[in-house]
């Protein structure tokens, strides 16, 4: 499809006022000596020329001077067809040159002017942002720091329990082996196992998580991006929550016997045997506890990570 002629002259337009104002008035400044050295290299009969005064180059620049800036002193003029012709280009290009110029300086100004309001809208989001923010952040805080306290009931045996509950992320597989006995946590006063406690955690914090992904703009915190899709991807992942939570009994052959009791027991017993790290992709009855610990493991350094951040912010 043909471009029409108003078109490409506003392209042209367009494309001019991109140029720096630096350009125009650099190029303005330098044909002026250019000019000079014509003049100066054309026939002095071309020009009226003041009785008495000189024709070397620097004249002639003096000359070149006052035409392109219009201001036409009329000691020196032009008088003959050449002469005429290259003063009128001159001028020409002088108020070309200064127009783009001025055009220039008006498009940056425009540019500078969308920029600081730009920046403006920039620095309210921000607030505004950060202010519901600030309101979430001692939520999150506590439902991150009970979370990381039942990472810490679950990985660490009763009788090694304290009541700091400081979590140790270099804790090992074997530790995990009373995971179904109560926390023991000062502010749980539950029966319930340590293990259905920090996966309802878990859920808890996830949730949190995901209701300020949707409310806040975190990007402007791109520290907090990645731990908290993290956390939240890996909840929406993790698979053994059933086994876990469920009859025990069940994650053993219905002839070996056992009940949920004792299936307990003996998980805690392979447990505490094991040694090194476990194959989380290796099937069998200890499957669902190689998931946990390290779930427990990536989920308990996010929340560590996202608790470091958010004390930051909110002071």
């Amino acid at each position: 499809m043909s471009i029409s002629i108003s078109d490409r002259i506003r392209h042209f337009f367009h494309q001019v006022s991109n140029i720096r104002p630096i350009v125009w008035i650099g190029l303005y400044v330098a044909i002026t000596p250019l000019f000079a050295l014509i003049y100066w290299a054309l026939p002095d009969t071309q020009f009226r020329i003041p009785d008495g005064a000189a024709t070397d180059y620097g004249s002639w620049l003096y000359y070149s001077i006052v035409t392109i800036t219009t201001l036409g002193f009329g000691d020196y003029t032009p008088a003959h067809g050449w002469a005429q012709a290259v003063t009128a280009v001159e001028v020409m290009c002088g108020l070309v040159f200064l127009g783009f110029f001025l055009n220039a300086v008006g498009s940056m100004k425009s540019e500078i002017d969308v920029e600081s309001e730009i920046e403006k809208q920039r620095k309210a989001h921000f607030e505004l942002e950060k202010e519901k923010l600030e309101k979430t952040i001692p939520v999150l805080l506590h439902t991150l720091n009970t979370f990381l306290a039942y990472c810490y009931a679950v990985t660490t045996p009763k009788a090694d329990r304290t009541a700091d509950s400081k979590y140790n992320p270099d804790f090992k597989f074997s530790d995990m082996r009373e995971l179904f006995a109560p926390s023991g946590l000062a502010f749980d006063t539950s029966s319930r196992s340590a293990v259905k406690r920090l996966l309802q955690s878990a859920s808890q914090t996830s949730l949190a998580l995901d209701s300020m992904q949707n409310r806040i703009d975190i990007t402007l915190w791109p520290e907090l991006i990645d731990d908290s899709f993290r956390f939240v991807a890996n909840c929406q992942m993790f698979s053994a929550e059933e086994d876990l939570t469920g009859s025990t009994s069940e994650l053993f052959p219905v002839s070996a016997g056992h009940d949920n009791a004792s299936a307990r027991k003996q998980i805690a017993k392979e447990i505490a045997e094991y040694s090194g790290e476990p194959d989380r992709h290796e099937e069998g009855e200890l499957h669902p506890f190689a998931e946990l610990y390290y779930f427990i493991k990536e989920n308990a350094a996010a929340a560590i990570n996202l608790e470091s951040v958010l004390t930051r912010i909110g002071i």
